[in-house]
C-alpha cells in the first residue's frame, strides 16, 4: 500500500498572491486523489481558502511574526503532528524554511537558491530571472510540478456555499432593485503597484453615474475623502467573506493589480485592472486568472519615456498615460 502524499502549501504573503495559489491544491488533488492537502496562510488571508473542497485543513501563521523560540518550536510541533510528506514553499522566507525542516519534512521545495535552502537540503525551482516571463500561478505551479504534477490550469478560484450564494443574490437585490449594471471600484491599493490618483477614480465615477441604469460602488475600506459622500454612489467598506459576497454581486471591478480584482476573477467576475507595461509590473505576470479579464494600460512607449524609476510610486499621469476618459471608454463597451 502506498504511503498517502500529505502535503503543505505555503503561502505566507498577501491577498493577490494567495489567490494564485488556489490553483494547486485542485490539481494536486486531480493527481493524487487520496492525499491530504493543507495551506500555510496568514490570519488575513484565511477565508480565501475557506470552504475549498481540494483543502483538508487550513494552518495560520501568526500575523506579525513572534521571533522567540518558543513560538517557533509550537509551530514545529504542530507540523511535526501533521507528518506532512512534502511542503511546497511559495515564498523565499528562511524561517518558515528552518521550520519546515525541524518538523521532519523530507521533501521540501523552495523558490531559489538561498544559503539557508542549501544548508537544510531544500529543492529548489527556479524562476531563471523571469526570461521568458510567465505568470506568477505558472510559476507556483512549478513547485506542484516538482512532485510530479502535469498540468497547465491555473485559473483561481474561491469556493462558496449554498447559503452564501444566496446571500449574493440577496445583495443584488438590494443594491441594483431594478437590475441596474453594478460597477465597483476599488481606488487603494497599499503602494504595491502602479494606480491612478483618486481624483481621476473621481472623474470616473462621475462618468460612469450619467449612464442610465448604471450603479457604482466603492469597495475601499478608508477611501480617500475625494471619492467618499458622492450622491448615488454605494459604499460597501467590508472585509473577510462579506467583501467577497459584495464583489460577488457586482457585475464588474475597476482597479488597479491588486488584491480585489484577483478576488473578483476567483469569483468570475468581470475585471478591468490597470496594468503597467514593465514586466515586474505587467498583466503577463500579474493578470487575474479564471474569470473575463480586461486591462487597462498606457501607451506603448510610455514606460521608457515617463518613469519616476519606481513603478510602485507611478500615477500614469501625462501623455499616453491612463485617466479616467480611457477607463470610461473601455468600460462602455461593456456596459
Amino acid at each position: 500500500m502506498k504511503k498517502q502524499k500529505r502535503i503543505l502549501i505555503v503561502r505566507p504573503d498577501r491577498v493577490g498572491d494567495v489567490v494564485l495559489s488556489t490553483p494547486l491544491p485542485r490539481e494536486i488533488k486531480k493527481q493524487y486523489p487520496g492525499s491530504f492537502i493543507a495551506v500555510l496562510v496568514r490570519q488575513y488571508t484565511k477565508d480565501i481558502y475557506l470552504n475549498n473542497p481540494y483543502v483538508d485543513e487550513i494552518l495560520l501563521l501568526n500575523d506579525i511574526p513572534v521571533k522567540g523560540f518558543s513560538s517557533f518550536w509550537q509551530k514545529v510541533k504542530l507540523l511535526r503532528r501533521h507528518r506532512f510528506t512534502h511542503a511546497l514553499m511559495l515564498l523565499p522566507n528562511e524561517r518558515i524554511n528552518y521550520m519546515m525542516f525541524f518538523a521532519g519534512i523530507r521533501t521540501r521545495i523552495g523558490v531559489g537558491h538561498k544559503l539557508y535552502q542549501l544548508i537544510t537540503f531544500t529543492k529548489s525551482v527556479s524562476r531563471n530571472k523571469y526570461i521568458p516571463l510567465r505568470h506568477e500561478a505558472d510559476y507556483c505551479m512549478d513547485l506542484a510540478r516538482k512532485i510530479g504534477v502535469q498540468s497547465n490550469n491555473l485559473d483561481t478560484e474561491i469556493h462558496l456555499t449554498d447559503e452564501e450564494k444566496k446571500t449574493i443574490e440577496e445583495l443584488k437585490k438590494i443594491y441594483c432593485p431594478n437590475s441596474e449594471t453594478l460597477i465597483g471600484i476599488h481606488t487603494t491599493y497599499g503602494y504595491s503597484t502602479p494606480n491612478i490618483k483618486p481624483e481621476e477614480y473621481r472623474r470616473l465615477i462621475d462618468l460612469l453615474l450619467k449612464i442610465p441604469r448604471v450603479k457604482v460602488a466603492v469597495t475601499d475600506l478608508e477611501p480617500e475623502n475625494i471619492i467618499k459622500n458622492i450622491p448615488g454612489v454605494l459604499y460597501l467598506s467590508k472585509s473577510g467573506r462579506e467583501f467577497f459576497y459584495d464583489i460577488a454581486a457586482m457585475d464588474m471591478l475597476v482597479s488597479s493589480s491588486t488584491g480585489p480584482s484577483h478576488i473578483a476573477a476567483a469569483l468570475k467576475i468581470k475585471t478591468f485592472t490597470i496594468f503597467c507595461r514593465l514586466p515586474v509590473c505587467s498583466h503577463g505576470l500579474w493578470a487575474p486568472k479564471g474569470n473575463e479579464a480586461y486591462f487597462i494600460l498606457p501607451d506603448e512607449n510610455y514606460c521608457n519615456i515617463i518613469c519616476s524609476g519606481d513603478p510602485k510610486m507611478c500615477s500614469f499621469e501625462g501623455e499616453g498615460g491612463i485617466n479616467a476618459g480611457k477607463i470610461f471608454q473601455a468600460l462602455k463597451n461593456h456596459i
